[in-house]
């Protein structure tokens, strides 16, 4: 079984593993498609937090069971899936309360333990999501997807609400078309321009933002001098996100979806002034994946557009790194098997 393995920082090489063994309640899922994700980017460039070497990358997954025992679900061999590669222990405070999307014993594949970047994998019967009327690749971008569905849940927005996303990438496109499904008039902010024709195009945002052109004036005459009720900020860039702060309404929510290897301060008396929340997103759960199953098949998503470039498994390691430049306008890469 082949798999393409991080050695250390900026090196890939593609290795034999050894044939895997079924194991109870686990089935073996050949993979088809692996979308490659932020996650992916900084885990290459040594950016990754709860990260160490070596690694295979790899969480969006679309793939076929080859080999499962009975089970409850239903699933059989040659069933389509989508894998939820979230590895809860089912046990700890957050589990117990249903929040598995943030275990305090969390391995996330391709991160705290091996992923899917390979030709096969054993996978948790309970972490398989049946596709059909999916095609793979709608089916490998439900996770992150699900990413943008979850941060939405969690902030509690509310149709007609103000929404500003911040970060036009594959995670705040996301975000946006999620906002756009519950209603709410999106604002998308970037300093990309060629994005933020994206967004407006493929996730129907209302408004976009160039955060490079006096942001601060431009969301107060969107929003008739209030600002978002709701801010979402899934750029992973340090200065975005303590900027976000000033872009909040009074009583407002603001949300990190992006993740960032660092420290983030805030003036704490605007923050009482304002009385904000502050919230994490981290992950999703099994109703997050369900609600974007049900989405993508209604059609409400273009994934075709949302899939900017491809790749076959063996020459993946060669195309890599052009896709973290600006001027290869990735949106989302996909890996074909």
């Amino acid at each position: 079984m082949k798999a393409i393995i991080c050695e250390e920082v900026e090196r890939f090489t593609i290795v034999d593993l050894p044939d895997l063994q079924s194991k109870p309640a686990e089935a073996i899922v050949r993979i088809r498609r692996i979308g490659i994700c932020g996650t992916d980017y900084h885990a290459f460039k040594g950016n990754q937090p709860f990260f160490s070497y070596p690694r295979v990358l790899g969480h969006e997954l679309a793939g076929i069971i080859e080999q499962i025992g009975e089970n409850d679900a239903g699933l059989r061999e040659g069933d389509q899936v989508s894998i939820m590669p979230y590895l809860h222990c089912g046990i700890c405070i957050a589990c117990r309360n249903g929040k598995t999307n943030c275990c305090t014993d969390m391995k996330v594949l391709g991160v705290h333990v091996d992923g899917g970047m390979c030709e096969k994998i054993s996978i948790p019967v309970s972490h398989l999501l049946k596709t059909d009327g999916l095609t793979l690749d709608q089916t490998a971008v439900l996770e992150p997807l699900a990413i943008g569905a979850h941060a939405v849940r969690r902030s509690g927005l509310c149709s007609e609400e103000f929404v500003l996303v911040i970060g036009g990438g594959p995670i705040g496109l996301g975000v946006m078309i999620f906002a756009q499904v519950a209603g709410a008039r999106v604002i998308a902010m970037d300093i990309n321009d060629e994005r933020l024709a994206f967004a407006r195009a493929w996730a129907g945002v209302s408004h976009t933002v160039n955060a490079l052109e006096n942001p601060l004036e431009q969301l107060r005459d969107i929003t008739g001098g209030e600002l978002p009720t709701v801010v979402l900020d899934a750029t992973g860039n340090v200065r975005s996100m303590t900027d976000a702060f000033g872009f909040t309404s009074h009583g407002g929510t603001l949300v990190y979806v992006g993740l960032v290897k660092s420290d983030i301060a805030f003036h704490d008396p605007e923050f009482h002034k304002r009385e904000l929340t502050l919230m994490g997103s981290r992950n999703a759960t099994k109703e997050d994946f369900l609600h974007v199953l049900e989405t993508v098949r209604s059609g409400k998503i273009d994934v075709e557009r949302y899939i900017t470039h491809r790749s076959s498994f063996q020459e993946m390691p060669d195309h890599f790194e052009s896709w973290l430049k600006p001027e290869s306008r990735v949106i989302k890469a996909m890996i074909e098997l």
